[in-house]
């Protein structure tokens, strides 16, 4: 152990969350982090490689909403180590921030590698093995790797996936079956002719957002918050969507009796998805009838799709891992086995799109840190 070093202390994988937790801990502890491939290489794909640091909500609570698992475990957690603390640490290092529109957090570079390099560099006194990480053995804490055995006094998990979820399962942990979530979803339905189509503030189950059709079925950020909402639900399942603004249909038809009918919904939703719905596109408007018109609006305000399986697209997050019941969230520490931390997508929690599941990383990593000190 190195000289002044109050513990020896074992990191299970590099990326996000296991090297914000070392940063906090190098100066004090002796610290190695384990990790097969190269440190904070999925840092890289985040928000579409400019890196979506964050989202800029600033009351803990209503960020914790956010999280389909684990929002009132975060509450606790989101108190201590909050989103300002996230931009103040990444200026810190040398990444300035800006903030969207749309609340999300990026750096001024744009640039998820910039960020990965000027992270790397400000862990200066901790030490990456590039070792596999197979189990944790107790009496002596120690980790099994690919390579050899390596003695502890505190060993943090930090690796999302099946490494992480087999070193927790083997110390006697509970898994939550891991589910994809924040994925497009594939339906019954086929959407070929509207392939690459989008609409604008949809609405459905008390969400608004964006969607778009693709060859397999929906996604698009609305898509992606329900697939996260309903992960854990079987399929098939229903959806049903409100894809315009509430609007008179007759008075339009009575105002404009020579129009098609295509033109006056094509001021609502796209011109390609309003010939989808229609039988006879080009009908007159004088010739809609009641039972048609209903029908229109019928498929304007609840267009149903049957959700069949997720499916490839979106920024696919893990729903499940480590039982949030077997951890401390006030210290991250294992209820089971003394000494153990959890930190990131390990344990059963994940969010939205915008950030969330990185402010989880850099949150729950400072409060496993933090306990250690």
């Amino acid at each position: 152990m190195a000289q002044g070093s109050i513990y020896k202390v074992g990191i299970i994988g590099g990326g996000p969350a296991g090297c914000f937790c070392a940063y906090f801990l190098q100066n004090n502890c002796d610290v190695t982090v384990f990790d097969y491939g190269s440190p904070l290489r999925t840092l890289l794909a985040t928000g579409g490689g400019r890196c979506n640091l964050a989202h800029a909500e600033f009351d803990f609570r209503e960020l914790a909403k956010n999280y389909p698992r684990g929002e009132k475990f975060l509450y606790s957690v989101f108190s201590k180590f909050s989103t300002s603390d996230t931009i103040d640490f990444f200026e810190n290092i040398g990444v300035k921030t800006y903030t969207q529109e749309d609340m999300r957090i990026f750096p001024v570079s744009n640039s998820a590698k910039d960020v990965r390099e000027k992270f790397l560099h400000s862990l200066n006194k901790t030490k990456f093995k590039k070792e596999r990480a197979l189990r944790i053995e107790q009496n002596p804490l120690r980790v099994i790797t690919d390579c050899g055995s390596h003695k502890f006094d505190k060993i943090i998990i930090a690796a999302g996936g099946h490494s992480g979820y087999d070193c927790a399962k083997f110390l006697g942990h509970t898994i939550v079956d891991p589910k994809p979530a924040l994925t497009a979803l594939k339906t019954t339905e086929k959407f070929k002719a509207l392939a690459g189509v989008s609409i604008k503030n949809v609405r459905c189950s008390g969400l608004q957002d964006d969607i778009l059709f693709t060859h397999e079925g929906i996604s698009g950020p609305l898509v992606y918050k329900i697939s996260s909402i309903k992960a854990r639900d079987s399929f098939p399942y229903r959806l049903t969507l409100d894809l315009c603004e509430e609007f008179d249909l007759q008075e339009r038809l009575n105002n404009n009796p020579h129009k098609t009918i295509k033109n006056i919904i094509s001021e609502f939703v796209p011109k390609s998805f309003a010939e989808y719905i229609l039988k006879n596109p080009d009908e007159k408007c004088y010739k809609i009838d009641g039972k048609t018109r209903d029908s229109i609006l019928s498929n304007l305000h609840n267009f149903t799709v049957t959700i069949t399986a997720p499916a490839k697209g979106g920024e696919v997050v893990t729903s499940g891992g480590v039982d949030l019941n077997e951890i401390n969230p006030k210290t991250m520490e294992s209820k089971i086995v003394q000494n153990i931390y959890f930190c990131g997508e390990v344990m059963d929690i994940d969010g939205f799109c915008g950030g969330f599941n990185l402010q989880n990383c850099w949150s729950t990593a400072y409060i496993a840190a933090r306990a250690i000190l």
